[in-house]
């Protein structure tokens, strides 16, 4: 029985390289395409946020002297060719999927109206948002935050690839301990970067939880949905 009737997972970008930094693997694709429709198929709605960083990250060239905002589009568009590689991986195991993009581009994918989105999950379609916000200077966290909150998701799911909220870097040091609940005013004030601080105040001032696991562990997704104690409850 799922804990959750309706959530919004986010994704990285790297989620869809697999072993490599860059590109997309569709092995890894393909098997997280499994996971995500496993959890529809047991009545969950779900919507999806994906990065783009596997394939251009922003910030990394407004550094090289480009053009923050063009930047950042270029990383929008980044999102929806995630998307398109994800929504097509789902499609070819049967699993109903449609890409709103916030950019409209009626060719390749729906644009982004709320009350259609909400139709598509009632129906039982999973629905992947591209193009972050269409607004340069918000990150896919932030765009995950109000498309989770536009939904009336009641949690954000977030991937990662640790297995939760560590006081600190666990790449980095042994001694690093995780935490079981956090609140949202001590993620900000320990600058843990979970997420952005915009979209951690957004979850916060409207009693969003979020719940932060590893992705790589096989079969997480369906054990979070679940309700079992996987990864760290930020709320």
């Amino acid at each position: 029985m799922a804990k959750y009737n309706r959530i919004l997972l986010k994704l990285s970008g790297e989620a869809m390289a697999g072993p490599a930094s860059f590109g997309i693997d569709p092995e890894r694709v393909k098997d997280l395409a499994k996971e995500i429709a496993a959890i529809a198929s047991q009545g969950v709605e779900v919507g999806v946020v994906v990065g783009g960083g596997n394939i251009f990250r922003g910030i990394a060239l407004a550094a090289k002297n480009m053009d923050r905002v063009t930047g950042d589009h270029m990383g929008m568009l980044a999102t929806v060719i995630n998307s398109l590689a994800l929504q097509d991986a789902l499609e070819q195991i049967g699993a109903n999927t449609r890409v709103m993009s916030a950019i409209e581009m009626h060719q390749v994918a729906e644009p982004y109206i709320r009350r259609r989105a909400i139709r598509h999950l009632e129906k039982g379609r999973i629905v992947i948002f591209a193009a972050g916000t269409s607004n340069p200077y918000f990150s896919t966290d932030t765009a995950a935050t109000l498309r989770a909150l536009e939904i009336k998701a009641q949690v954000i799911a977030k991937a990662t690839k640790v297995d939760g909220v560590y006081d600190k870097d666990p790449m980095k040091h042994e001694d690093a301990t995780m935490y079981q609940r956090i609140s949202y005013t001590e993620v900000l004030t320990q600058s843990l970067g979970v997420m952005d601080a915009t979209s951690i105040a957004m979850c916060r001032d409207n009693s969003l939880p979020i719940l932060v696991f590893n992705l790589n562990t096989h079969g997480n997704i369906m054990r979070m949905v679940s309700g079992e104690p996987v990864g760290t409850l930020i709320s």
